[in-house]
């Protein structure tokens, strides 16, 4: 591994700012950074568990599996494809259309 601070380091870290967030004085505030801190703590927790629970099985938690060459990677999409995923599109154009609308608003096609 590495010569850096281990999870338990970052464990007993995340222990220690939480103890000092009692010190804010703004009650909302300081409900919200615990319960950041506290959040942190588990997911850390989680993760030592699933890394041996991996390692006990023979598995590296941190080897990176490379997809095979045979198998087809799906093309990368853009946040207005994906937002338009189950949304109605012109047969003429294959731009949007808009549900109020009984033609295409791009190209006039009827629908």
């Amino acid at each position: 591994m590495s010569d850096g601070p281990s999870l338990s380091d970052f464990m007993r870290h995340l222990q220690a700012i939480l103890e000092e967030s009692e010190g804010i004085d703004d009650r909302i505030e300081r409900e919200s950074r615990q319960l950041q801190i506290e959040s942190a703590i588990q997911e850390a927790i989680i993760f030592g568990n699933r890394f041996r629970e991996l390692m006990e099985h023979g598995i590296d938690p941190l080897h990176f599996v490379k997809p095979n060459d045979r198998e087809d990677i799906p093309k990368q999409v853009s946040k207005i494809e994906t937002l338009n995923v189950g949304q109605p599109h012109c047969k003429g154009c294959g731009n949007h259309l808009e549900k109020d609308l009984d033609f295409c608003a791009s190209c006039g096609e009827k629908r």
